[in-house]
């Protein structure tokens, strides 16, 4: 599983996905984190730049680098939703608080 989730420079969830600054990058398997690794994206100053379109795709390329198969987020605009739903993510729904207990809310939910 490899999950990506907008994190603060504090690693609370930062709002939003498609103008998240920095994306925790997170490899799991066997029900715990083994690396996390912050990556700045900067969609946050890009988001107005260009398209709407050019914007996801560049969401897109990003997600296929990296090999992202899951996203945790507090917030994400119904087009992209559905971007990344055709692109074959899970999706996962967050509060606000702590990015690693997110990640780890999520990988106990995975393993029951």
């Amino acid at each position: 599983m490899r999950i990506a989730i907008p994190v603060t420079e504090d690693e609370q969830v930062a709002h939003g996905w498609g103008r998240a600054r920095d994306l925790a990058i997170v490899d799991a398997s066997g029900g715990g984190i083994d690396e996390w690794t912050v990556v700045h994206v900067g969609w946050d100053e890009l988001h107005d730049e260009g398209t709407h379109g050019s914007h996801h795709a560049r969401i897109v390329r990003f997600c296929r680098e990296h090999e992202i198969t899951d996203v945790i987020v507090d917030h994400m605009g119904q087009g992209m939703v559905n971007t990344l739903t055709k692109l074959g993510l899970r999706l996962h729904q967050t509060t606000l608080g702590d990015a690693r207990e997110s990640v780890e809310a999520l990988l106990d939910a995975d393993t029951l």
